[in-house]
């Protein structure tokens, strides 16, 4: 009498993992999260004092990151950095190629997006109290290389790169934050909710 093994079905660790399919489904989900960011990046404001202007890409970026962990999240925004050099019209304002000053927050993007999915793979994006930590800690990351590559490009110093490319856009990124870190959290509660358990999915181990 044969004995079928049964292995155990490995548990999601971001939502991005309860969509069913790999390679496909990754690849749909990168391309899929680089255009949202790229739609996100049309809401923007430019300001006359900076050369860096407000748009919506950061609350992008940080759902990018959560909901499809670091790898793929880190690709989704590898190549809307990479797309949009090569010609494609979706940074802010539709524009493409190198865009000077702020292209340091474009590659801050694929750190910011790698850190939060590292951490929504720990457990972060399960309740909001661990993900506004995330949220902040992605923004932080971005942030760095944003004002550092600011700095470089207009050759200012340090207290003036943080007033053109941080103190303007605080209040208005942690609101996004704020957003990002609740949307995570209702998004696992909603798939609890549904599968009957009230709890969210587990973790592996």
């Amino acid at each position: 009498m044969s004995t079928v093994v049964t292995l155990p079905r490995r548990k999601p660790l971001v939502i991005a993992d309860l969509f069913p399919g790999s390679l496909v489904r990754d690849a749909l989900l990168v391309v899929g999260a680089a255009g949202l960011v790229g739609a996100l990046a049309q809401l923007s404001l430019h300001l006359s004092f900076t050369p860096v202007p407000v748009t919506g890409q950061t609350l992008g970026v940080l759902l990018a990151g959560t909901a499809l962990g670091w790898r793929r999240g880190a690709a989704a925004l590898a190549l809307y950095a990479v797309a949009g050099v090569a010609g494609v019209p979706w940074f802010a304002g539709h524009a493409s190629g190198y865009v000077g000053a702020s292209f340091g927050y474009v590659v801050g993007f694929v750190l910011c997006a790698a850190l939060c999915g590292w951490l929504a793979e720990r457990g972060a994006d399960r309740s909001v109290l661990k993900s506004v930590p995330a949220m902040v800690a992605g923004e932080l990351v971005m942030y760095g290389l944003g004002v550092l590559w600011l700095a470089l490009d207009l050759h200012v110093g340090p207290t003036r790169a943080i007033a053109l490319g941080l103190t303007p856009f605080l209040v208005g990124d942690a609101v996004k934050a704020a957003v990002a870190a609740l949307l995570l959290p209702g998004a696992w509660k909603l798939v609890g909710s549904r599968r009957g358990s009230g709890t969210p999915a587990g973790r592996a181990a």
